[in-house]
């Protein structure tokens, strides 16, 4: 099982798309790079960092990238068609699980989910969270909203998210200091409907499917 620390910020600062500024300078580094069959030939090179507080958590994703395109954009958006980074995330082995997805051009969706089984291609119990809640994740992207036509030649894009923890507790309760604690997670690129789709993995999945919490990785707060 894949496992990966996420260390305590130093101190506070703002989201600025500064991959290697000093305030991410001694995160860890992983890669989501097990690719999916199913995918094209395309194989975009990304890289995550992880940082957290007593306030939030900062989740930044780097993507090496070709193919990209951008036109969802809005509250509740498909942005899984686009050219789009997400974070899936369990804070608790007896509740559900968190989805944050977010397209290049910085449109999320968020959701929770209690019961990842499918129903005429829906989830059986899922929740989106409120427009006002998703209004409080700060978001830093590097590309315009709208990419269209889509860029097909090389291009690296940044997606920087700063998720308040009170985010998680109205769903799933308290949660306490974040030190020690272990959580199930996975960091995850797609892009459905670019001219070359493709789906990657940090811990892998045994099917096209990133709905599948029995095949997260491990994040453990420092």
């Amino acid at each position: 099982m894949n496992l990966f620390s996420v260390k305590r910020c130093s101190a506070p600062f703002s989201l600025s798309g500064r991959w290697d500024g000093p305030e991410w300078r001694g995160a860890d580094v992983l890669t989501v790079s097990n690719f999916l069959p199913e995918s094209s030939d395309h194989r975009p090179r990304v890289e995550a960092k992880s940082l957290y507080d007593e306030h939030s958590i900062r989740v930044f994703f780097k993507v090496f990238d070709r193919y990209v395109r951008s036109i969802h954009t809005g509250y509740k958006a498909e942005v899984w068609k686009d050219s789009c980074v997400e974070w899936f995330v369990q804070p608790k082995s007896d509740k559900g699980y968190f989805n944050f997805e977010v397209n290049c051009g910085g449109s999320l969706y968020a959701s929770y989910v209690e019961d990842p089984r499918r129903i005429d291609k829906k989830l059986r119990k899922s929740t989106n969270l409120s427009f006002e809640t998703c209004l409080t994740i700060e978001r830093y992207h590097s590309m315009p909203a709208i990419v269209e036509p889509e860029i097909t030649g090389p291009v690296e894009w940044f997606i920087e998210l700063n998720i308040p923890l009170k985010t998680f507790e109205p769903f799933i309760g308290p949660l306490g200091p974040l030190s020690g604690q272990a959580w199930r997670a996975n960091f995850y690129k797609c892009g459905d409907e670019t001219s070359h789709p493709h789906w990657a993995a940090w811990s892998p999945v045994s099917e096209l499917n990133f709905h599948r919490p029995q095949e997260f990785g491990i994040i453990r707060f420092q």
